[in-house]
């Protein structure tokens, strides 16, 4: 027996370097405290649920003919889905509405798909060099300058006041439910709610790839966002956001709300949130998008993904002067820490299954804790959204079956977060766009339950 071997049940790294004690110990806390998280969450947000319940169900409760609603779809080589995304946006049913599309400098066919449209509710901005092509949020800047110069101008809207007006984000492939401004209403009778979310599911999820993004984003909503809810610290998401123009005019600069960020999404939440607003997540309402069906493009789109966050971590500074409880203030920190921390995880498990393969160790001496609590904790956030999308025992057995192939998914995003650090720290920030999918024939999508 080696000296490494010298573990025991309640010190199972004793006889290990010192460092490497350290760091596994470390990532042991990492683990559980990120699944003390995750069962938090879980709590609040059944709290959230009865919340939301509580206001749609008030007789004060506001209605979508409460507001003007204003539908920003940016708009960048969509001929594929660009027609299907404002054939959907005509469907909502909303009393009073805009639809802009930002053509962001489009040389395909997307410009004449777009003239071709005859709809009083469209309004198409064209955008070209040198300020076309400048990113989502130089776009989104574009649209807010319009709805205050030119919309709200005009006779028919002029009698509505900046927290009367929300801008809807909507992506050049989203599928907005036709029900959504009279789910989400209510949520804005709170003159402190910002923005609300609704649920993102994937329309083209038969294959095992769409298929995971959707539990993924499901993962998100009811677990995530919908247990940020109670705290009023929900983020807002790139697709399907709903934004009170007074809360954006408030973090505006100039430019305008957006900053230039590959998560401009996750920046503005964070900085409303900063500005003593609310955030909340409808899960009674969604948008539907297109999954990607093949692992480079999907691995290139969560590597933006990830760089975005690692960017985000500038943002430590809103944390701490964000007037919320300690408790969601802990979750706020360990939200913009989850690149470091899920990295950090990774590593140690894969040192700790290097010194398991490589010594006379054994599994039972060092690794499995690592090992154990790693699958715990990738596996959870699954676990329990795959369970709040099916009731009964079919439900439960239906989770218990697609939890595998989830997981395994899951990890398909350590190896994104090491090159988005690589291309974080090398200043590498440019992205070429992802190419859609062709459209295929949609079924009817099913609400989540909650």
């Amino acid at each position: 027996m080696t000296p490494w071997a010298s573990g025991t049940w309640w010190n199972p790294y004793a006889g290990l370097p010192v460092v490497i004690q350290v760091g596994f110990v470390i990532a042991l806390l990492v683990t559980l405290l990120s699944f003390a998280q995750l069962l938090v969450l879980r709590v609040k947000a059944r709290t959230a649920h009865r919340m939301l319940a509580r206001i749609a169900a008030s007789p004060e409760a506001l209605g979508e003919q409460d507001f003007l609603w204003v539908f920003l779809v940016p708009a960048l080589n969509e001929e594929v889905t660009i027609a299907d995304s404002v054939e959907r946006l005509r469907a909502v049913r909303a009393t009073e509405k805009v639809v802009i599309v930002v053509d962001d400098g489009s040389d395909d066919a997307t410009p004449d798909l777009l003239a071709a449209m005859d709809d009083p509710f469209l309004r198409v901005l064209r955008r070209d060099p040198p300020d076309a092509r400048q990113g989502k949020a130089a776009a989104l800047n574009n649209a807010w300058h319009y709805v205050h110069h030119t919309v709200l101008t005009s006779p028919e809207h002029r009698h509505r006041t900046y927290d009367e007006v929300l801008l809807v984000i909507v992506d050049a492939d989203g599928r907005l439910e036709p029900g959504a401004p009279e789910r989400v209403a209510p949520h804005f009778g709170d003159p402190r709610t910002a923005g609300v979310q609704v649920q993102v599911r994937i329309y083209n999820r038969h294959r095992w790839l769409s298929w995971a993004q959707d539990v993924e984003f499901s993962v998100f909503g009811l677990v995530f966002q919908l247990g940020r809810t109670a705290w009023g610290t929900a983020n807002m998401g790139g697709n399907g956001q709903f934004n009170r123009l007074s809360a954006l005019d408030a973090v505006a600069t100039a430019e305008g709300p957006w900053r230039h960020r590959l998560t401009e999404d996750q920046d503005i939440g964070l900085r409303l949130i900063d500005a003593g607003w609310h955030g909340h997540h409808e899960v009674s309402s969604f948008v539907s998008q297109q999954g990607l069906t093949a692992l480079r493009p999907l691995y290139r789109q969560r590597t933006r993904w990830a760089q975005g966050s690692w960017q985000a971590m500038s943002l430590f500074s809103t944390v701490r002067r964000a007037q919320v409880s300690p408790l969601a203030r802990l979750d706020m920190t360990a939200y913009l820490l989850l690149p470091a921390l899920q990295m950090y995880t990774a590593l140690a498990l894969l040192t700790a299954v290097v010194i398991a393969l490589t010594t006379s160790i054994g599994f039972w001496s060092a690794a499995w804790p690592i090992v154990v609590f790693f699958l715990v904790t990738t596996a959870g956030p699954g676990l329990f959204a795959l369970l709040a999308r099916g009731t009964g025992l079919r439900g439960l057995v239906v989770a218990l079956g697609c939890l595998l192939p989830y997981t395994v998914y899951s990890w398909l995003t350590f190896p994104a977060i090491a090159r988005g650090l690589a291309r974080q720290v090398t200043g590498r920030g440019s992205w070429a766009k992802t190419a859609r999918e062709p459209l295929e024939p949609e079924g009817e999508l099913e609400v989540e339950p909650s």
